[in-house]
C-alpha cells in the first residue's frame, strides 16, 4: 500500500510539474492575450462574460478567423477544432454566407416586421427534420428549450419535466451535477443517460405529472456521449404511451444528417430545438413539432400562447441561415461530413491505443469528446482533479503546436477543413503522446 502511494505521489509530482512547465511557455507566448485578460477582469467578473470560454490559465483572444483558422491577438494562427461548440460549421468567412450577411445588412437589420428570408428558412426545416411539421425562431438553443418545456407544460396540463444527469439544455438548464443554482424553477426529475430500466422505471412513476421528456440524442457538453437507439425507442415508446410528449434537443447534433440525429437513428420525437450553426454563424435558435402543439402559438387564436423576442427573426440569422442551408450544407455535404467525423474519431482511437495512451475519443459524426482515463492498476485510485490535469496538459502543448479546442476534451469539425488539417493534428497529438508517455500512457 505504501509503495502505490508512493507511485501515486510521485505520478502528481511529474504531472504537477508538467503542467507548470506547459504553463510557463503559454503565457511566454501569449503575452498581449495575458494583458488584455487581465485588463479585462476589472469590468467582468474573471475577464469573461461567457463561463465555457474560459480555460487556464487564461484564454487567447482571437482577432480574426478565416477558412479554418483562428488568428490571436499575438500573431499565432490555429487550426479551429473547436468550430465555436458546433456553432462554426461553415468555418469562418464562408463566402455565400458573407453575401448573404452582406446582404441583409444593406437592407436595415432592425425592421421590426416579418422579412422575406424567414418563412423560407421555415421551410427548410420543416421538410428536412422528420419531427418538425411547424418551426418558430429564437435567439438561442437556451431560448428554444425553454419555448419548447413551456409548450409541452401547457399542451398536455402538466408541470414536471424529465432530464437526464450530465446533460445540458442551455445556460439555465444545465444538470452536470444534479440542477444547477441558476436554473429556471421547472419541476424536475433527474434520470441516469442510457439506462433504459431506470428511466423507464421513473416515467411510470410519474406518469400522470410528467409534461416531458427532454433529451440530447447525443449528450455534447457531458461529454459527446452517444445515445443508445434502443434507449430512445424505449423512451419513444414510454411517452407515447403515457401521454408525455418526448423532446429531442438537437441543438448540437442536428449536423449529424440533413434530418439531424433523428433522421439518421430512425427515432422520432414529438417536439425538436436547434440552434448553433443554422444562423449561419449569427445568433440562433428554434423549436418545432407537430402541428397541434405548435398550433398553441398561432396570434390568430384568441388563447395563443405569447412567444416573444425582439430578434427571433432578425435579418442576420434569417438570410444566413437559409443560404447556408439551401446552397452549402446540403444533404450531400450533411452525411460527408458526418462520415469524415466517424473516420477521424476511429483514426485517434487507434493512435491512443497503438501508444498505450490512457486516453480515448467518443462522439457522433463530427462531434468528439476527448477523455482521459486511469492509468493503470497503481493508479486506479487518482481523483478526477488529475484526470482534468491531464486535458489540460494535453490542450496546451497542442494549442502551442496551433491547434485549438476545448480543454474540457470537446472538438467540432467544420466544412472548411481539409484532410491536411486532420492529418497535422494527429501528428501533433503522436507528438504530443510521446513527449508526455510518462504521464499519458497506461
Amino acid at each position: 500500500m505504501k509503495a502505490q502511494t508512493m507511485d501515486q505521489l510521485k505520478g502528481h509530482n511529474r504531472l504537477a510539474d508538467a503542467l507548470a512547465d506547459v504553463g510557463a511557455r503559454y503565457r511566454a507566448a501569449n503575452p498581449e492575450s495575458l494583458a488584455r485578460w487581465e485588463r479585462a477582469g476589472a469590468v467582468m467578473p474573471g475577464g469573461n462574460t461567457r463561463t465555457v470560454l474560459h480555460y487556464d490559465p487564461f484564454p487567447v483572444t482571437v482577432v480574426k478567423g478565416e477558412g479554418t483558422y483562428l488568428h490571436d491577438m499575438d500573431g499565432h494562427r490555429y487550426r479551429d477544432f473547436l468550430g465555436e461548440y458546433s456553432a462554426g460549421l461553415y468555418g469562418h468567412s464562408n463566402a455565400i454566407i458573407e453575401a448573404a450577411l452582406k446582404e441583409a445588412i444593406e437592407g436595415g437589420m432592425a425592421l421590426g416586421a416579418p422579412n422575406r428570408w424567414e418563412a423560407p428558412l421555415a421551410e427548410l426545416v420543416c421538410a428536412r427534420f422528420p419531427s418538425i411539421d411547424m418551426v418558430r425562431f429564437t435567439n438561442s438553443g437556451t431560448e428554444a428549450n425553454l419555448m419548447a418545456l413551456g409548450a409541452a407544460r401547457a399542451f398536455t396540463k402538466r408541470d414536471i419535466v424529465m432530464v437526464f444527469e450530465g446533460a445540458y439544455h442551455g445556460g439555465v438548464l444545465t444538470f452536470a451535477h444534479g440542477a444547477s443554482p441558476v436554473n429556471v424553477p421547472f419541476r424536475t426529475v433527474i434520470a441516469a443517460f442510457n439506462d433504459s430500466e431506470g428511466a423507464l422505471a421513473l416515467i411510470e412513476e410519474n406518469r400522470d405529472r410528467l409534461a416531458a421528456v427532454l433529451i440530447e440524442p447525443m449528450m455534447g457538453a457531458g461529454g459527446c456521449l452517444p445515445a443508445d437507439r434502443a434507449f430512445l425507442q424505449g423512451l419513444r415508446e414510454a411517452t407515447t404511451r403515457q401521454g408525455i410528449l418526448l423532446i429531442f434537443d438537437e441543438v448540437m447534433t442536428s449536423r449529424s444528417a440533413a434530418g439531424g440525429l433523428q433522421q439518421r437513428l430512425g427515432v422520432t420525437p414529438d417536439m425538436t430545438t436547434l440552434g448553433k450553426y443554422l444562423g449561419g454563424g449569427a445568433s440562433f435558435g428554434a423549436f418545432g413539432g407537430r402541428r397541434d402543439i405548435m398550433a398553441l402559438f398561432d396570434p390568430t387564436s384568441p388563447h395563443a400562447l405569447p412567444h416573444a423576442g425582439t430578434f427571433n427573426n432578425n435579418a442576420m440569422s434569417m438570410a444566413a441561415g437559409y443560404a447556408g442551408l439551401s446552397q452549402v450544407f446540403t444533404p450531400e455535404a450533411a452525411d460527408q461530413l458526418y462520415l469524415s467525423g466517424e473516420a477521424f474519431r476511429e483514426r485517434l482511437n487507434a493512435l491512443a491505443a497503438s501508444k498505450g495512451a490512457a486516453l480515448s475519443f467518443t462522439g457522433c459524426g463530427s462531434i468528439i469528446g476527448l477523455h482521459t482515463h486511469a492509468r493503470g492498476a497503481a493508479e486506479r485510485a487518482e481523483d478526477e482533479a488529475s484526470l482534468q490535469d491531464r486535458k489540460r496538459l494535453l490542450h496546451l502543448e497542442m494549442m502551442l503546436r496551433g491547434f485549438a479546442f476545448a480543454q474540457r476534451g470537446y472538438l467540432s469539425l467544420n466544412l472548411a477543413m481539409s484532410e491536411d488539417d486532420l492529418d497535422r493534428f494527429a501528428h501533433a497529438l503522436d507528438e504530443v503522446l510521446d513527449q508526455h508517455a510518462d504521464l499519458l500512457t497506461g
